[in-house]
């Protein structure tokens, strides 16, 4: 909401306070300002000229030569190439010495050959936005009212001695999206009163309801309704202190009619909206849930599509304005229309947000009426405006309010007491100095017994409904600099990071120092992503969200993975084929249908790697990343938790992973080994669909990891005594795993077999199709003394033994 410091100063009398003043005390009373800033951009020396004759420069057909009149004695000869200059007009005119915006010094120039003693200026050279001009004021220089006074400084004429306020509002202070809201804030934080503007309306004798009718269909999207008739209005561009003060709020100016319902919305904070009432058909106004299918042209001439979830107001057939959004084109304000219907009205702000967001089409009339508007000044604002379409643009109102719904809204009553508020604040205010502070934010209030009081809270101030609330506003008006600092109180421990935390941390550093990037994606994803590596939760019902803002993201995930194929996918389109990711997350699962209770948040961890390792250079060939990469990852992340002695692999096949190159991640626990991730390639599949070259994924549940790791650092000696190793070479069938062998080794082989590894796997017709020779190396130490070759060869036969009764193994010669 951008405030202008002058247009401010009419409600609230702001004199021995500056703009910079203003912003300071509204920041520290919970308002921030982003910015307080000049609409001077450096123009000075230029004032409103009178151009008495034009004729054509002697030698460039593109020019003029002008006598301008700047109220002095000396006559001007300005040499000007504006198509639109003529004579007869009243333009601003930068005499010699004048600066402009951008360091542009006005000095005596020659123009082919003729003397030019100043410069007629067009509204982009005083420093006035492209985009907030009324289009006749785009192209050429800016022509003035006729009745202006000549030698007028410009700065005066187009308000330019003025400081706009930049505020950025969080959303419960809807109240100050208007300039009243503004001015009752700053008259709290000043101590000032607050004047309110005069709504004058004389009405004809003719009666509004004979012209206008109006009827709600869809009450719970719209609680109240009201229109008045304005006739014989003359559409005209509007006054220029109307344009300068739209200007300055960041509104560009159309005509009298339009600009007066913007400065009525601006002024109260209710949106307006005006209609052609001979485009009305029988000037009928029927508020209803717009049909599936229909069909509306928005006053920016686009169709709009509509469907049953939005709220439009029609003529009792056919749509002509989105409630609360934007009008229609077929009844638009134009050069033509003679006659108003004047809207105003409070329609429901999740109605509008939902209509605004599905079209993809936000106004400054939407953005209210989602916040939320003042029951109370949907017919202020009305009376308002009709009276300025009177005043301004010759209307006759004719007499009456045509309206239905429920006028008005009963202020809400919060109850407070002055000990919560002192508890609270940790203060010692007494209850004089709160009356004062409800006195100064126009609170109307009791006491009762016990110092507590009954707030009768304004209508205006929809975010105040509990005695918190009311706390918050003592607070920011009696400053927050002065409630004073209160010591803990009892035994206190120093903070830190939970186990989680610190482990999720440390997680970070380690991935990162490995080289991969941290990705943070959406939690919000689309019904398709979570049908994705489905296999890591017991359910994967996803949690769709009630007010997505887009089907993109209309349920929350349930796999950090697909977000991580989006980056890959996205990089490689850009020719990045390296890349190496990692996210740590939550994912959402739910096992009900309709959620009854919150759904379940478990953390992740997942990785992605693709492309290659090392990039190729004139003595070395690329490398390609592969799954012992991924693997190695792991086992770097087991071994920082403390947990890799609990840790198996076993193959798998999940969905949408490579059916012959994936690992299921097992973790020893109380209850056995539990799966707790994958580890595996991409399936070539998914691969093509996202033109992906061989890609490797991991995806870990975190929260059993949290309660396996150990911190512990153990120590161990080191070996004093000589190892002995034997390698094995076994054939069995394809399907017996090599984790499977090691670990039947492991436990016939107990305390004395060091490590045991697979350093070989062997297929072929010499084999048979159905077999395979797996080779293992094994090492075997005493901590306490040296192995005897008897013992080896004995351990080693049984180990030999054990392999051929458990998988049928057979020694390989």
């Amino acid at each position: 909401m951008n405030v202008s410091y002058k247009w401010l100063n009419e409600y609230v009398d702001l004199s021995g306070l500056s703009p910079e003043e203003i912003a300071e005390r509204m920041t520290r009373g919970g308002i921030e300002i982003d910015r307080v800033e000049s609409r001077n951009q450096g123009v000075t020396g230029v004032v409103v000229g009178y151009v008495k004759s034009k004729e054509k420069h002697p030698d460039a057909d593109k020019l003029n030569v002008c006598k301008v009149d700047v109220g002095t004695d000396e006559e001007l000869q300005i040499v000007c190439g504006a198509a639109n200059v003529d004579s007869g007009q009243h333009v601003p005119v930068a005499v010699v010495g004048a600066k402009l915006p951008g360091g542009m010094n006005i000095k005596r120039a020659k123009l082919r050959g003729v003397e030019s003693q100043g410069m007629i200026c067009s509204a982009k050279e005083l420093g006035l936005p492209d985009k907030l001009l009324p289009r006749e004021q785009q192209e050429g220089i800016l022509v003035l009212p006729a009745d202006l006074k000549l030698g007028t400084p410009i700065t005066e004429v187009l308000g330019l001695e003025d400081a706009i306020l930049e505020l950025d509002l969080t959303p419960n202070r809807s109240d100050c999206l208007s300039m009243l809201g503004a001015a009752y804030e700053v008259a709290a934080l000043t101590g000032l009163d607050v004047k309110l503007p005069e709504s004058r309306i004389i009405d004809t004798a003719e009666q509004a309801s004979d012209y206008v009718s109006v009827a709600i269909e869809a009450e719970e999207q719209c609680h109240h309704y009201s229109a008045r008739y304005i006739k014989g209005v003359k559409i005209a561009p509007s006054p220029l202190w109307l344009q300068n003060r739209l200007v300055a709020a960041g509104v560009r100016p159309i005509n009298n009619i339009v600009d007066i319902t913007n400065y009525v919305m601006l002024e109260y904070g209710q949106p307006l909206h005006a209609f052609d009432a001979d485009l009305v058909s029988g000037g009928r106004i029927v508020v209803r849930m717009a049909h599936d299918g229909e069909i509306l042209q928005t006053l920016d001439d686009q169709e709009r599509k509509l469907d049953s979830s939005m709220l439009v107001i029609t003529d009792g057939e056919q749509p002509i304005a989105l409630a609360g959004v934007m009008g229609g084109a077929s009844s638009e304000v134009s050069a033509d229309t003679v006659n108003i219907l004047l809207e105003s009205a409070r329609f429901d702000g999740g109605t509008v947000r939902k209509t605004s967001r599905q079209l993809g089409l936000r106004s400054e009339s939407s953005a209210r009426f989602e916040k939320g508007v003042d029951p109370e000044r949907v017919l202020l604002a009305l009376d308002r405006a009709a009276g300025l379409m009177a005043q301004l643009a010759g209307g006759l109102v004719a007499e009456g309010v045509v309206q239905a719904g429920e006028v008005g809204a009963e202020p809400a009553v919060v109850s407070v007491a002055l000990a919560k508020i002192n508890r609270y604040l940790g203060t010692t205010l007494s209850g004089l100095e709160v009356k004062t502070i409800f006195g100064r934010l126009g609170f109307a209030f009791e006491v009762a017994a016990d110092d507590v009081f009954e707030v009768s809270v304004p209508t205006r101030r929809g975010d105040i409904t509990r005695d918190v609330d009311l706390i918050e506003e003592v607070a920011r008006l009696y400053g927050y600099d002065n409630i004073p600092t209160t010591p803990i109180e009892g035994a206190s421990t120093p903070g830190s990071l939970t186990v989680p935390q610190a482990i999720r941390r440390e997680l970070r550093k380690r991935l990162t120092n490995a080289g991969l990037h941290e990705a943070i994606s959406y939690s919000f994803t689309s019904p398709a992503q979570t049908d994705l590596f489905p296999d890591l939760a017991e359910q994967v019902r996803p949690v769709r969200l009630a007010m997505p803002m887009s089907e993109d993201r209309s349920v929350l995930r349930t796999s950090l993975l697909p977000q991580l194929l989006e980056i890959a996918a996205y990089n490689r389109n850009r020719k990045n084929d390296n890349v190496t990711v990692f996210e740590i997350g939550s994912v959402f699962h739910t096992d009900e249908e309709t959620l009854t209770r919150l759904p379940h948040e478990k953390h992740r961890l997942a990785g992605l790697l693709t492309g290659s390792r090392r990039q190729s250079q004139w003595n070395v060939k690329a490398e390609a990343v592969d799954f012992y990469d991924a693997k190695g990852l792991l086992e770097e992340i087991f071994r920082l938790l403390g947990v890799q002695n609990s840790i198996r692999y076993e193959a798998a096949a999940p969905t949408h992973y490579h059916p012959g190159r994936t690992a299921a991640v097992l973790l020893e626990t109380g209850r056995g080994y539990e799966r707790i991730g994958f580890v595996g390639q991409l399936h070539p599949e998914q691969q093509r669909d996202l033109d992906l070259q061989d890609t490797y994924l991991f995806e870990l549940e975190l929260g059993q990891l949290y309660d396996a790791a150990d911190a512990a650092i153990v120590y161990k000696a080191l070996p004093r005594f000589p190892a002995s190793g034997r390698d094995i070479a076994v054939v069995v069938d394809r399907t017996v795993q090599a984790g499977a062998l090691t670990a039947a080794i492991a436990e016939t082989a107990g305390e004395l077999l060091e490590s045991v590894e697979v350093f070989d796997i062997y297929t072929g017709e010499k084999l048979g199709a159905e077999k395979k020779s797996v080779a293992l190396s094994l090492i075997y130490r005493h901590s306490e003394r040296t192995l005897t070759d008897e013992e080896v060869t004995e351990l080693h036969g049984k180990v030999v033994a054990q392999l051929e009764e458990s998988f049928g193994a057979e020694l390989r010669k």
